[in-house]
């Protein structure tokens, strides 16, 4: 009860605050972009319900025989507006909603589309006991997925390289949740958002 009043308070808050910033990043996207600004996903939420994550739109939409469940930085329908919410995180602000709405925690593990879930072993489907949130162990772990997946096939990149490690720290999120963790973890994620990116050779 007590992380749940903690996430309806700074899920309120955050939208007060960066209201002014989605309003100017939901203009830019419809500028550069068109309609729709927001992009609406199912994903596996608390005890495997259904729901639906919002995030602001980052890419050009594509063919449906060109869709895949990820994307590396090297994507070309990543637009410029989109790389820099990307880089930033910018791009979860609506996520807030998913918060206040209580479909989302500010701390959890990120929630999976409804076909990866099925994947889950006997284990891991203990992921699914705790609300998904916008940020966990994983998702500082992982800042930089994109340039992970380029270079290839990016849905075959994240089974080879990202899902096993992924699954674990998700684990590890419902071993040892706390509050003073999800804290921890918060402010983790607000040093690796603002870090700057690594010089290039």
């Amino acid at each position: 009860m007590f992380k749940r009043t903690f996430d309806i308070v700074m899920s309120a808050i955050g939208l007060v605050v960066f209201l002014p910033v989605m309003v100017v990043l939901g203009i830019a996207i419809l500028v550069t972009m068109g309609w729709p600004v927001i992009y609406l996903a199912k994903r596996a939420g608390r005890q495997g319900k259904p729901f639906t994550i919002i995030k602001f739109r980052s890419m050009r939409q594509a063919a449906p025989d060109l869709v895949t469940h990820h994307s590396g930085d090297d994507d070309p329908r990543i637009t410029s507006i989109g790389r820099v919410m990307r880089r930033f995180k910018l791009d979860e602000l609506p996520q807030l909603l998913n918060v206040l709405i209580g479909n989302m925690s500010i701390v959890g593990p990120r929630p999976e589309t409804l076909d990866y879930t099925r994947l889950y072993t006997d284990e891991q489907m203990a992921i699914l006991s705790v609300r998904p949130g916008i940020t966990d162990y994983a998702s500082i772990e992982f800042a930089d997925l994109g340039s992970i997946l380029s270079g290839g096939d990016p849905d075959k990149e994240y089974f080879a390289n990202v899902w096993e490690s992924k699954m674990e720290l998700r684990m590890k999120y419902v071993r040892e949740q706390s509050f003073l963790g999800d804290i921890k973890l918060i402010f983790r994620t607000l040093a690796v958002a603002v870090k700057p990116p690594p010089r290039s050779s």
